[in-house]
């Protein structure tokens, strides 16, 4: 297990080893404010060289989910830095993951003022839980209007200030899992003949526009992305695979003239090799690893030359010491399932570590 436990230093990224923890949502923020309690959890995982964080809201709009955290109030960003403290009291980097959830939401778990919007008013099939109805259909989003794709873009670009001021490293855009940034890429969801639809280059424009202006703002070395190809998370519909293969290849050229921190990817489901060449070949900076890794395959991910570092999700939620049982071949706690997303510590900051 050499390399995983090695420093990683590449441009801005000066890393104690090459594990990253992967951003997961807990839903442990009552309130949408971070607390005590959340910094116990990130504390306990920094043996992380990086901590990406949890998805958290940029805007009230982006609160789709019920607990998740918010960075758009002064009290907000106040309450992150207990957070950013305890994790670079133990030695490692912290990046704070901007998600909007754009139409997998519900008006519930917003609050008052809020809306619901998305790319069009496609709605998404299935269901979401709110603390105060249960398990409710997602309803039909709001159209985004062509005026008010600017004032997101600047809702952006002010999260990822307030996150400096927070003490956070970085910022990652969340262009994955079926969310806002990924539903403008899915030409099945925007289905929109402005600017911001229709071709390739016009459904990127909001992940690469964000990224610049976010870059802009706080300096593109502490900016990243993360990209989930070939998923339908989020009721996203799969689409022509030559398709996907060029927006994610036109997007690594892109960021990679922006020279932005990295580029992580999410991989939720069979991507063509010629993706993926096409990403590498694009993009000259760091690319993470996020793939059900074990710490066998994390390692040969590793030296296979496509990743430089490597992300643990479920692993780094059950096994806060995960650099140490990697370290002495330990096993691994098992997560549990029936807790992931409940309030309080239970299946929280109670596993047991060596």
């Amino acid at each position: 297990m050499n390399k995983l436990l090695m420093p990683y230093e590449k441009g801005a990224l000066q890393l104690k080893n090459h594990l990253v923890m992967a951003p997961m949502t807990r839903s442990r923020a009552i309130n949408n404010l971070p607390n005590s309690l959340m910094a116990t959890y990130y504390a306990q995982r920094n043996g992380a060289g990086l901590i990406i964080t949890e998805g958290t809201a940029p805007s009230p709009n982006a609160l789709g989910y019920s607990r998740i955290p918010g960075i758009f109030s002064k009290e907000q960003t106040m309450a992150w830095k207990e957070i950013t403290a305890a994790v670079h009291a133990g030695g490692s980097r912290i990046f704070l993951q901007l998600m909007h959830t754009g139409r997998i939401g519900h008006p519930a778990n917003l609050p008052a003022g809020a809306r619901l919007v998305g790319p069009s008013t496609i709605k998404a099939a299935g269901e979401i839980w709110t603390d105060s109805l249960g398990l409710q259909p997602y309803p039909t989003p709001e159209m985004l209007s062509g005026q008010e794709i600017p004032s997101l873009i600047a809702e952006f670009v002010t999260a990822a200030q307030n996150a400096i001021e927070a003490g956070f490293d970085g910022v990652e855009l969340h262009g994955a899992n079926g969310y806002l940034v990924e539903q403008f890429l899915n030409p099945h969801v925007n289905n929109r003949t402005d600017e911001w639809g229709g071709s390739v280059e016009n459904r990127a424009r909001l992940a690469i526009r964000i990224l610049q202006e976010m870059a802009a703002a706080i300096g593109a070395e502490k900016v990243g992305i993360r990209f989930s190809p070939f998923s339908t998370l989020g009721d996203l519909p799969a689409y022509d695979e030559q398709e996907v293969s060029a927006t994610y290849a036109l997007l690594a050229t892109e960021l990679n003239k922006l020279n932005i921190a990295y580029l992580h990817l999410g991989i939720s489901a069979i991507i063509p090799q010629q993706t993926l060449d096409a990403i590498r070949s694009g993009f000259a900076g760091t690319i993470i690893l996020c793939n059900g890794l074990t710490p066998e395959t994390a390692e040969a991910a590793l030296n296979e030359g496509f990743a430089d570092l490597v992300a643990f999700g479920r692993a780094f939620l059950a096994n806060p010491d995960l650099d140490r049982r990697i370290a002495e071949n330990a096993e691994l706690n098992q997560p549990d399932y029936n807790t992931l997303y409940t309030p309080g510590p239970e299946g929280y900051t109670d596993y047991a570590s060596l």
